[in-house]
């Protein structure tokens, strides 16, 4: 998803205003919150590759990285991500889950996407907001995608695996700046200011993740699948799964197993567990 490279410093409202680094520290870094560190930088390529390089150079655990514009951001299926200064939010963090099977890490991006709803939803409750699985925010009415979610594995520096996750949130990008199919969440009502959007979603991010950590990566054990589940408007749905390897899948989306894969349903067959594609979702006008 591209939210569009221009970049306006002049004539910014104060919603627009650059991020104060110390004041969000105060925030969300221990004691107050739980994170370890956090770097706030004016631009950069991809919020996800600075940190990998700096998980591999030592990063500590729960590490965050945001940058007031992005220019060179990765997406799902290896699209892109841009933002223009002071209009969105691109922001990634570093766990290392110790402890945690490996098979149970692909749950993170899940995790997040949940995260990212209940913080939307705790600064603007009238506003529609729910996921496309697996972890696409979609907002407004009709719904339009909002935020973009990706997440990366690494070797952390010290042993053991570790994964940068990063966000992409359209907070107050216009409209022509933005694909067909996108939104954001001010066109919708939101009036909270980018820090205050911060502060939400990583408090939300730290909770989640950190209840997932105690409970061993055990999606159920933390009541994550339940949640997810709850708020994830594929189920339910017709869809068309366009797969990596460029086959399609049509059918009834039914349920997430405790693996994350979506359950579909396909018309005269079994149902199929899938575990990577791309989820659109069919209005009755769709069907084949």
């Amino acid at each position: 998803m591209t939210t569009g490279t221009s970049s306006e410093p002049d004539g910014r409202d104060e919603d627009d205003a650059p991020l104060d680094v110390y004041a969000l520290r105060t925030e969300v870094l221990r004691p107050a919150g739980g994170w370890t560190a956090l770097d706030v930088v004016a631009s950069t390529g991809s919020t996800n590759a600075d940190l990998l390089a700096e998980a591999a150079r030592g990063a500590p655990d729960r590490s965050v990285l945001i940058a007031e514009e992005q220019v060179r951001g990765r997406g799902r299926l290896d699209r892109t991500w841009t933002s223009r200064r002071g209009a969105a939010l691109t922001m990634s963090v570093l766990w290392r889950p110790e402890g945690v099977p490996a098979d149970r890490l692909g749950w993170l991006p899940m995790l997040a996407g949940v995260a990212v709803v209940d913080a939307v939803a705790s600064l603007a409750p009238d506003l529609p907001v729910a996921l496309k699985w697996p972890n696409d925010l979609l907002a407004g009415s009709p719904l339009g995608k909002a935020a973009g979610i990706l997440a990366e594995m690494t070797a952390v520096s010290g042993g053991g695996p570790g994964v940068v996750l990063g966000i992409g949130l359209n907070v107050s990008t216009p409209p022509h700046e933005l694909p067909w199919g996108a939104t954001a969440l001010a066109a919708h009502g939101l009036t909270a200011t980018r820090a205050e959007v911060v502060v939400a979603l990583l408090t939300h991010l730290y909770r989640r993740e950190a209840q997932w950590r105690e409970s061993g990566g055990d999606a159920d054990a933390c009541g994550l699948r339940h949640d997810y589940r709850s708020r994830c408007a594929s189920l339910g749905a017709r869809v068309r799964v366009e797969r990596p390897g460029g086959d399609q899948l049509v059918g009834m989306a039914e349920d997430v197993d405790p693996q994350g894969r979506l359950l579909v349903h396909p018309d005269g067959g079994e149902r199929v567990a899938v575990a990577a594609g791309d989820i659109i979702h069919l209005r009755a006008a769709d069907h084949p």
